[in-house]
């Protein structure tokens, strides 16, 4: 039962878990929860290479929902931890429809935040029959306009966070921060690679949350699944076509779609959400005023909250 005066359902632990075997190279982490015989649910998770949080099963009544979740490659507790070999985005979505195939199900929900919208709509528009709706946050849409604003924009806002992630950069580089960064971050040397990912990392993090937070601990895991794999689909622009989100629309229209989107996102800008927003007739925009990127900002987790229940009462969100 959900308890109002909180913004997320209880914890819950999953019933099923294990590891699937998708090709030669990587093995993925996934995971159920909820009611075998609910409405059917795919949970994305952001990065790449963020991995799942035990947090990320608490958007869904678990007496309603059937809830697949799973650590995409290079993350979490899925093997080879940040390999980038055999990842891109199309074999993420062949992951997907894998795990779709395992569990049965014919159509599900598609629920995604950051990268995992991106993935969410790369997903939907490669196999549009085998989805329900979708509930996206923190709209991302892999442009070269929206990588540059991750890298440099970040200087107009956080300008002592951006003076720290460009310093360990000689000048000569500084020109091209991301190339600087790929080749310290995919260096076989761990004296070179560590301290990449781990800027990279804390570069990111910091700029999440409106307002200040505790920083958590530091995490190797983190650290590697998102230097390494942001910095790997970001030099190759996500494996997408220019535009190719926005002009595939249509393959996904006639859907339903719930976005949420932080006013004041500094990591994926409010302007991709409201493309996206125009671009989809019928799609429900949802900008939170006091909230930044971060998906358990109270402002944030509320609305997906609310997306997912009223998914479960209507099958829509009009």
């Amino acid at each position: 039962m959900f308890d109002p005066s909180s913004t997320l359902f209880p914890p819950i632990a999953p019933s099923r878990h294990g590891m699937l075997a998708v090709d030669d190279v990587h093995t993925i982490y996934w995971e159920e929860v909820g009611n075998p015989n609910g409405i059917p649910v795919i949970f994305l998770h952001g990065g790449p290479g963020a991995g799942l949080s035990p947090q990320h099963r608490r958007f869904f009544d678990p007496e309603q929902y059937r809830v697949i979740l799973f650590d995409q490659r290079g993350a979490g507790k899925s093997t080879p931890l940040g390999e980038c070999r055999n990842n891109t985005t199309q074999l993420l979505i062949d992951d997907i429809e894998k795990l779709r195939v395992m569990c049965g199900i014919e159509q599900w929900l598609v629920f995604g935040g950051s990268w995992g919208s991106t993935l969410a709509l790369a997903y939907g528009q490669a196999h549009p029959e085998h989805c329900l709706g979708f509930v996206l946050r923190g709209v991302f849409l892999c442009t070269k306009a929206e990588i540059d604003w991750f890298l440099d924009g970040a200087r107009w806002f956080h300008p002592e966070v951006h003076a720290e992630f460009v310093e360990p950069i000689p000048q000569a580089e500084r020109g091209d921060l991301l190339q600087a960064y790929v080749k310290r971050i995919m260096s076989d040397d761990p004296a070179v690679h560590w301290p990449a990912v781990r800027a990279w990392s804390r570069f990111e993090g910091r700029r999440v949350f409106l307002l200040p937070q505790a920083e958590d601990p530091p995490s190797d895991a983190l650290d590697l699944g998102v230097g390494r794999l942001e910095s790997h689909y970001m030099a190759n622009l996500g494996f997408f076509s220019d535009e190719q989100l926005i002009n595939n629309i249509d393959r996904i229209a006639h859907l339903p779609v719930v976005i949420v989107q932080g006013r004041y996102d500094v990591i994926c800008p409010p302007v991709s959400a409201w493309r996206l927003h125009q671009a989809w007739p019928g799609a429900v925009l949802k900008m939170i005023p006091d909230a930044g990127h971060g998906a358990m900002e109270k402002g944030i987790s509320r609305a997906l909250v609310a997306a997912t229940e009223q998914f479960k009462r209507h099958r829509g969100f009009a």
